[in-house]
């Protein structure tokens, strides 16, 4: 039987790798091997579109902070450790402490926007070179810029919740009022942070400066803040019909005056609809992340060290398909040397690139190659109408 898979934090800085080809080190060569990543023939027997697999790099220029970047949390914060699922589910304080972060978190989260590498992905969906996009990212600013393009988000999503006990969803936005509701004093905090601009900023380095610290998920640091005074509500549903346990007797849901969930409760917590650290991908997105891998030619890799092993299975997948593999990421992958190891050093990216350079900046630059060499007859005009043909007979 085969072990679930449990997504576990790899803290370790991963060292860069070497830049593939050897030329693309600036912008226009490294726009020029991915041009001819798009454009080749894929290996016999493969598709034609991409599959592109996504980490928290990406949403660095929308304002959010990644890992092991060089500001990622990761690097500047030492002491940071995510929440495990097990803490959560089995530990009330742990759960206010989470939520009193989130809270405050919640609101730059919302104002981001995707930026010019999520809106670029669209543009190379629109150009019919991908078929699909796989995220760890929980922002979803993937599912806002190019909802036509298939997408799945590998990790969950933060803009909604779910019960641990009954899997009712609710929305992020409903949430955040009821817990405003229920705690006036943060409440009031977080406003004076939204007017000084401690929130508002799109550098979370600055935010760090003016004592908020952010982190990748969408959580504030705050430190010596009173967590064990914040409430959070009980899930409606289970509140007013609380469900039958394993052992098959009624669960409790006790809430104090104001609809706060309070102990002995033994049922309707709700908690993010993102998978935590510690917490097993459900079967179905996992079939679903291979269906992606499995039904295009090529991987484009953005914005990820890999370190999750639920994503770096998905690259190996690829590479064990014969997929070309290219990578956009500014700073080290994990199992670099294995992704690119049976290459020809001569190659001009048809069999993979590997380049640290921002992906708002390289991906709109690529776009605009394809477009500007996509005229009637062209390679990649007559590439698009190939695959456009093979989807209708399909």
């Amino acid at each position: 039987m085969r072990k679930p898979v449990i997504r576990i934090p790899y803290r370790d800085i991963i060292s860069p790798g070497v830049t593939i080809p050897s030329t693309a080190t600036t912008l226009p060569r490294a726009v020029e091997a991915l041009h001819n990543f798009f454009i080749s023939p894929p290996p016999l027997g493969l598709p034609p579109s991409a599959a592109v697999l996504s980490g928290a790099g990406i949403s660095v220029s929308s304002g959010l902070a990644d890992y092991r970047g060089v500001n990622g949390t990761y690097r500047v914060n030492k002491t940071y450790r995510p929440i495990y699922y097990h803490e959560f589910v089995a530990n009330h304080e742990a759960r206010k402490r989470y939520w009193a972060r989130s809270f405050l978190g919640w609101t730059s989260l919302a104002n981001s926007k995707p930026n010019f590498g999520h809106y670029a992905v669209k543009q190379l969906g629109d150009l019919g070179l991908v078929g699909g996009v796989i995220t760890q990212n929980v922002d979803s600013f993937h599912h806002h810029a190019h909802p036509n393009i298939h997408t799945l988000e590998l990790h969950g999503y933060l803009r909604a919740l779910v019960c641990t006990s009954c899997r009712e969803q609710l929305p992020r936005d409903t949430f955040q009022q009821e817990l405003s509701r229920l705690n006036p004093a943060w409440a009031d905090f977080l406003a004076e942070a939204i007017e000084s601009g401690s929130l508002d900023t799109a550098n979370s380095a600055e935010r760090n400066v003016k004592g908020i610290r952010s982190n990748p998920d969408g959580d504030v640091d705050l430190p010596q803040a009173p967590y064990s005074t914040f409430r959070y509500p009980a899930c409606p549903r289970c509140f007013a019909r609380p469900p039958l346990l394993e052992d098959g007797k009624k669960a409790i849901v006790a809430v104090d005056s104001d609809g706060a969930w309070t102990p002995p409760s033994t049922a309707g917590v709700l908690k993010p609809a993102v998978v935590m650290f510690g917490e097993n991908i459900a079967a179905k997105v996992k079939e679903d992340a291979e269906h992606i891998i499995d039904n295009t030619g090529r991987l484009l890799i953005l914005g990820t060290s890999l370190a999750t092993y639920s994503a770096w299975r998905l690259a190996k997948r690829a590479k064990d398909r014969g997929m070309p593999v290219a990578v956009i990421n500014l700073g080290g992958i994990r199992g670099e040397d294995m992704l690119f190891e049976d290459i020809s050093p001569n190659q001009t990216g048809a069999e993979g690139v590997r380049v640290e350079m921002s992906t708002d900046v390289l991906l709109p630059a690529l776009v605009e190659s394809i477009r500007k060499n996509s005229s009637p007859g062209s390679e990649v005009e007559t590439y698009t109408a190939g695959l456009a043909f093979k989807e209708m007979l399909s």
